[in-house]
């Protein structure tokens, strides 16, 4: 029998499900929630073990551990069962390691059944458990708790996944400086290790030492996974008793071996050998950043009072009187971040990290200085009851009307909080909520953050540039050291300084006139939700549409405007201008709107083709005045020298980091270009950023304001007369002009004829940079043609787990592989995205493969499935808002795209529901199929300049002969195969250059099987099955070609056809290019606007 711990949690105002907590006989702890609106299932198990808990010997372990889990159990054997069942509901997974926690959580529907109008019309019965989707994830996802295999076959790939995410960090400069920290903190604590670990140290490096590897896999399982360390989270639309009853039958035979909570209470992350010391970093990207780091207290028992919120309050405030206020002020930094470092159960960290300007990177001693001035400010008066009130009271508000988020956020978020020592009842509102002023908590804490207790990092590309270390893991170059005596003295003494010595500029913030002081929502019951906004105003000038929100019930509210301009992207001047007036516009709000952020009231500008989009959301009470403010300030915008140099550099910065990021953040910058009728990629807006002037900028202004449609979106707790006094105050800020319809921005696309087959090719700039990018993009139907978007769709859900299950997991192309229908302005298609360090045109290779056998796998479907594919999509399609931003994107998309499609998803269903097979067929044979003479494809290449091929005619002949026969020896070792290692030595000694490769080993290896062994050409033929594409995987980085010289290693394994299809036109020149292509007809819409006028309601 399980045991009750908590029958209710204290919930939000607008929460209406409802909870349980229980303790099953095994002592695994379960949160239970009902949420009778759901469309969404959901469970997530956090484990209290982590990174901290891997042997020295094996960092990684507990990474490896969780790649490792899901591939198949006792229960059910099949490595992909599970997430085969999670597509078959239009579901995911996906899973997390972190220090002292593994988090693994799934997301499905919460029916079986389609959610379409059509279906629901029909007599509704009760649903079997065993045609419940969650029923069915939960007793696959309990099996990972109760007997997983750890599969042989799958271990090699699934390590070599583990190596290919660390190799997607290594250029990462939030991995390298983390590990960085934690490479230099106290050696005797956990934070120390290395936690991703590679296939190097998870394979290589234990198999030389003769590790079972598999075995020690399965040990630190069995020694650290216990029912009474798990938490388990479970979200569905079936009750309390029902869900209680299901985790009851599948969670109660997860052993408990009854271990202890994991903690670290004697051992600091620094000791003092770290403290008092300095770091300068050499980062891959441009960047200026000081981060301080105090050793603070473990607070997690202080839940009621969190007294580091004050000091991270105080520290992190930007408003006047706040130390980034004055580091402006001085042209020293442009941002500030404070607050608490949780590093595990027993210690953590208090971080301030600030961005420096080029001015304040040379003054960084000025800068730390100044940190512990507003320190010692704050520590010689007592806490300040007041403003820990105003805390309380916005912790209060935002906790009340706290609206919904996803399924599976909720459950892998809860199920971490479960480890935290909260009451049951108070799960949800212990991290959110202040219960009381505790003064000498907060006191506690300030006295951590003195001269003695902080090392200081400076990280910067040009600074000092004596850097004499390389960190062990990622490579980061570093300099490491105690602080001179004569810094820390002029620290410790501007810490002590009386207050008469301290810049009086520096002081406690005043009190927030943003708190909202109405909270009032009316609501009006209505049958079912509004699918569209109205049009209240609609004339030459303006054009507002306005909703009362009708289901989310929360004091808030959405007002997005559009300036629509003529002049913004007519150039990339003009685009690279438009950017930096919006750059200056936010910079110069940073300490008036600082307030707002704090009281739930924020605001954002972006610019785009169409002109400028102004974004106000939150409370609605003082909404009006931060929208005025913001208007203001865009037209009286004072350009001033020195800012507008500060945030000139500061955007250098930022695109010439651009070319810095993952390649698979680039890629689609490219592949969007390719068919854009205007815009411009990173690099030509970085040619003219250098000239712009600010006398440019002062110019520019009224140019973008002279002349402007007015288009708003007035959404959330507002009424109509609300809607139009927004409309009056962004028509009387904004004087320009109005802008005739005649001269609006075109929204279309250019359009890839059928039957062409275009690649761009594009060198990646990042010289460190291993990995290429394919970005594999198939253009299949004009957004109007419903029919055939319809089946875009489908084909996007059907394909979705097949791609991952191919491409990533089992022919381990790279870490990073995702499918997913693209959407341009009047263009469709479907695209596979692919980061690995194999060529892109092997990585074509495979696609052009995996794309003919998944054509065999729709035409063999039977109609059941196709069915359960269609029944997924049709939720999927349908799932339910979970809050009013999300109607409010939804609303603001169909507007800004000038189609006015707002009932777009039930379009869709509805051509959805009439699909057949032989339509999907069809659309694959056309669109898709490699094979297709119709299909329309571009596709983007971006490319490494350390290519395999390069590294192999740096690599010696002999040590290439070496690193093969080492390779060959553990890969056999691993399979269990016996042979004559020595003798195999000499058949792969006697390749010559030119036979050094993929086809000449495994020619070598058959001939030794067949020849020397003896063994039979059947067991030869499943031996060489599995040894192919590991070859051919790891050879390139030892140096050697993965296929011989004329294929440029990129051949295909033998047991493998390649599809016929028309060769590549590959694009030397975009402008031609584009010139070459046809343009679509322009954004139309769905119907005459007029006929969603309303001028007369008020709700």
């Amino acid at each position: 029998m399980s045991h009750r711990l908590a029958d209710s949690l204290e919930k939000p105002q607008l929460d209406n499900r409802t909870y349980r907590v229980i303790e099953l006989p095994n002592k695994l702890e379960v949160l239970l929630i009902h949420d009778p609106e759901t469309d969404k299932a959901s469970a997530a198990m956090d484990v209290n073990v982590g990174s901290f808990s891997d042997s020295d010997d094996l960092p990684g372990m507990a990474h490896a551990v969780e790649h490792l889990l899901f591939m198949g159990t006792e229960k059910f054997p099949g490595e992909n069962d599970y997430n085969q069942y999670l597509q078959k509901f239009g579901g995911y997974s996906n899973a997390f390691t972190a220090s002292c926690d593994t988090n693994y959580y799934f997301e499905l529907s919460a029916t079986s059944t389609s959610n379409s109008q059509a279906t629901l019309n029909g007599a509704s019965t009760p649903v079997h458990k065993s045609q419940a989707p969650l029923y069915g994830a939960l007793d696959r996802f309990a099996q990972f708790f109760v007997k997983p295999l750890f599969l042989e076959d799958t271990l090699d790939r699934e390590l070599r996944a583990v190596d290919s995410e660390n190799k997607k960090n290594l250029q990462s400069d939030n991995w390298r400086l983390h590990q960085l920290n934690k490479s230099l903190a106290n050696k005797k604590h956990p934070f120390n290790k290395f936690s991703t670990g590679n296939y190097k140290v998870l394979h290589d490096d234990p198999l030389e030492r003769g590790v079972a590897i598999r075995d020690a896999f399965i040990g630190f399982y069995n020694k650290h996974y216990s029912a009474n360390r798990m938490k388990l989270a479970v979200l569905g639309q079936e009750d309390l008793d029902t869900l209680e009853t299901w985790v009851t039958e599948f969670f109660s035979e997860v052993p408990n071996q009854d271990l202890p909570q994991l903690r670290w209470d004697d051992i600091p992350a620094y000791s003092k050998n770290e403290l008092a010391t300095q770091i300068f970093a050499k980062p891959v990207m441009e960047m200026r950043d000081l981060d301080i780091y105090f050793v603070y207290p473990d607070e997690e028992e202080l839940w009621e009072t969190h007294p580091a919120r004050y000091i991270s309050h105080l520290i992190g405030h930007e408003g006047p009187g706040s130390i980034l206020a004055y580091l402006k002020a001085k042209g020293w930094a442009n941002g500030l971040g404070a607050g608490p470092f949780p590093i595990c159960p027993g210690g953590a960290l208090f971080s301030i990290s600030i961005k420096l300007t080029k001015d304040g990177l040379t003054h960084y001693k000025e800068v730390v200085k100044v940190m512990f001035q507003y320190i010692a400010m704050i520590k010689e008066q007592p806490p300040q009851e007041w403003i820990v009130e105003e805390m309380k009271q916005l912790a209060e508000v935002d906790f009340r009307f706290r609206q919904k988020i996803p399924a599976s956020r909720t459950t892998s978020s809860l199920s971490g909080v479960m480890q935290k020592p909260y009451p049951r009842d108070k799960l949800l509102s212990a991290q959110s909520l202040i219960w009381r002023f505790d003064p000498k908590a907060i006191t506690r804490g300030l006295d951590h953050l003195t001269p003695e207790n902080f090392r200081l990092t400076v990280v910067a590309q040009d600074f000092p540039g004596d850097w004499d270390q390389k960190e062990k893991w990622y490579g980061t170059e570093y300099k490491y050291e105690s602080i001179p005596q004569d810094l820390m003295e002029e620290i410790k003494s501007a810490y002590q300084q009386p207050k008469s010595q301290r810049p009086a500029e520096l002081h406690l913030p005043g009190r927030n006139e943003f708190i909202p002081k109405n909270l009032e929502v009316e609501q009006k019951k209505v049958e079912k939700p509004s699918l569209t906004p109205k049009l209240v105003r609609n004339d030459s000038r303006v054009r507002t549409w306005w909703k009362k929100d009708d289901q989310f019930w929360a004091p808030k509210a959405n007002i997005n405007v559009v300036l629509r301009s003529a002049v913004v992207q007519v150039s990339a001047m003009n685009a690279v201008m438009t950017q930096m007036f919006k750059n200056l516009v936010e910079d110069s709000l940073t300490e008036y709107a600082y307030d707002a952020e704090l009281a739930g009231l924020e605001y954002g500008i972006s610019n785009h083709a169409s002109g400028l989009d102004i974004v106000v959301s939150g409370y609605n009470d003082k909404m009006h005045v931060l929208l005025e403010k913001v208007l203001v300030s865009m037209r009286d915008l004072e350009v001033k020298d020195e800012r507008f140099e500060i945030v000139k550099e500061r955007m250098l910065r930022g695109m010439r980091n651009f070319d810095y990021q993952q390649p698979f953040h680039q890629i689609s910058t490219y592949s969007r270009w390719l068919v854009s009728e205007k815009g411009y990629i990173n690099q030509q807006l970085l040619d003219e950023l250098p000239s712009i002037t600010a006398d440019d900028i002062r110019r520019f202004i009224p140019q973008i304001l002279s002349q402007m449609h007015i288009e708003i979106l007035a959404h959330g707790n507002l009424y109509r007369e609300d809607a139009l006094r927004m409309t009056d105050i962004v028509e009387s800020t904004i004087h320009g002009r109005n802008l005739p319809s005649s001269q609006w921005p075109i929204r279309r696309t250019l359009l890839v004829p059928q039957g062409a087959n275009y690649v761009y090719k594009r060198t990646l700039k990042d010289p460190a940079n291993v990995n290429h990018c394919i970005d594999y993009v198939l253009f299949t139907n004009l957004n109007t043609d419903r029919h055939t978007r319809a089946l875009l769709l489908l084909f996007a859900q059907m394909a979705d787990e097949p791609v991952f299950d191919t491409l990533r997991s089992k022919e381990q192309l790279g870490y990073v592989v995702s499918s997913s229908p693209v959407t341009l302005p009047t263009v469709s298609g479907w695209r596979i995205l692919i980061q690995s360090e194999r060529t892109p045109e092997y990585l074509e290779k495979r696609i052009d493969i995996f794309l003919v056998k998944f054509g065999d796998t729709i035409r063999d479907m039977n109609q059941a499935d196709f069915e359960s594919f269609k029944i997924a999509l049709i939720n999927k399609r349908l799932e339910k808002l979970k809050n009013l931003n999300q109607e409010t994107s939804r609303f603001w998309h169909h507007i800004t795209s000038e189609v006015f499609d707002f009932e777009l998803v039930y379009r869709d269903v509805e051509h959805v529901e009439k699909l057949t097979k032989d339509d999907m067929i069809a659309f694959f044979e056309t669109y898709i199929s490699p094979e297709s003479d119709k299909r329309a494809r571009a596709a983007v290449h971006l490319l490494a300049q350390t290519s395999p091929e390069e590294l192999a005619e740096k690599t010696d002949p002999a040590e290439k002969v070496t690193k093969v026969n080492q390779a060959l020896d553990q890969l056999l070792t691993q399979l269990n195969i016996t042979s004559n290692r020595a003798v195999l030595e000499k058949r792969v000694a006697g390749l010559s250059g030119a036979d050094l490769n993929a086809k000449g080993i495994a020619a070598a290896l058959s001939g030794h099987l067949v020849e020397d062994a003896k063994t039979s050409a059947e067991e030869v033929e499943k031996i060489m099955a599995q040894v192919a594409p590991v070859l051919e995987q790891a050879l390139p980085q030892l140096g050697v070609s993965a296929g011989t010289a004329k294929d440029d290693g990129t051949a295909t394994p033998s047991s493998d056809v390649l599809p016929r299809r028309k060769e590549a036109t590959v694009v030397e020149d975009v402008r031609l290019f584009k010139a070459g292509l046809a343009v679509t007809e322009g954004a139309l819409p769905v119907r005459d606007i007029r006929e969603l006028e309303d001028r007369e309601a008020k709700l």
